[in-house]
């Protein structure tokens, strides 16, 4: 059972699914330094367990999908030059998502900031309830965030919806977040999950090399002139039609069937 206090960051299979829940719903499902190792170590086994091929997020309870660290927790990342170097220590959560090489779904209801917002923007397809809202707080107290907010909101949205949010640090409903591209789909509550359970499955059904790779391109196009993206691009495609899995795809068209992928 999970201390509500301290929390837990679990790890739940379902088939090619793993659903990763931030499990501390009194406090929000903040973020502790303990919570933060767990969220690294997760990170670093699904990417190499080759039975995972979809991640879904989300948070537990029914007020928050996570409220980002724990401030009061803060001091046990050490010094300044530790906490600088966090992201080689394998001590910073949102980072960990941004490195999953599996495509990864956030379903967020209730709070989403700070460091949750970072979480959720790090993921790759965002489905959201209407009681969701998201913000970034950070500035009201001296600071911005540093796990990739100014960065993944101004890729996301734009540098004019980034920069609202970021400089005001006011919160944004699910409605607006959807109208600026934000969050991908709003669903009811009771239908949340179930909704991005069922996107993930979706995708677990395909090739799980054309999924990574196709998450790796749309990367390179956030950060890559058109005209390298474009031979970067031809070339995981000329690598993917001669998988295994290709084969198969092919073979399935013609035969009228589904395909069964194996990820080779």
């Amino acid at each position: 059972m999970t201390d509500p206090v301290t929390g837990q960051v679990r790890l739940e299979r379902h088939g090619h699914i793993a659903h990763v829940v931030i499990d501390r719903p009194a406090k929000l499902n903040a973020m502790t330094v303990a919570m933060d190792h767990r969220m690294n170590e997760l990170v670093f086994e699904i990417n190499n367990d080759r039975d995972i091929r979809v991640v879904l997020l989300s948070g537990a309870g029914d007020r928050a999908f996570s409220a980002g660290s724990d401030i009061t927790d803060l001091d046990e990342y050490g010094d300044n030059w530790s906490y600088r170097n966090r992201f080689d220590n394998r001590t910073d959560y949102a980072r960990a998502i941004w490195l999953l090489r599996k495509p990864a779904i956030a379903a967020v209801n209730g709070y989403c900031i700070g460091g949750g917002l970072e979480m959720a923007s790090a993921c790759d397809i965002r489905i959201a309830s209407p009681d969701a809202s998201f913000g970034a707080g950070e500035i009201r107290w001296g600071w911005h965030g540093g796990s990739g907010q100014t960065q993944f909101l101004t890729h996301l949205i734009g540098p004019g919806h980034a920069s609202k949010i970021l400089l005001t640090g006011d919160r944004i409903d699910a409605a607006e977040a959807y109208r600026i591209g934000l969050v991908q789909e709003l669903v009811e509550r009771d239908q949340l999950l179930e909704r991005a359970a069922a996107i993930a499955e979706s995708i677990a059904e395909k090739s799980p090399i054309a999924t990574q790779r196709t998450k790796y391109m749309v990367r390179v196009a956030q950060n890559v002139g058109i005209d390298a993206a474009l031979h970067v691009e031809n070339d995981s495609f000329s690598y993917l039609m001669r998988t295994d899995d290709a084969a198969e795809g092919q073979a399935a068209f013609a035969e009228k069937r589904a395909p069964v992928f194996t990820g080779r």
